[in-house]
């Protein structure tokens, strides 16, 4: 691979870097929901087992 070619690959990731390169379908509210969601789960579960107090 040349250095023009490497260039040329690089500005053309750049460009459609501008775009967000978020996937429509993704809601940040939705997807931070279900995250606090699983690591209030998580926690829930790590307590039940710890029994030692």
């Amino acid at each position: 691979m040349s250095l023009h070619s490497a260039a040329a690959q690089l500005v053309t990731l750049a460009a459609e870097g501008e775009h967000g390169g978020n996937h429509n379908s993704l809601n940040p509210a939705v997807t931070g929901g279900g995250a606090l969601l699983i690591l209030l789960l998580l926690l829930w579960i790590t307590t039940r087992f710890n029994r030692d107090r």
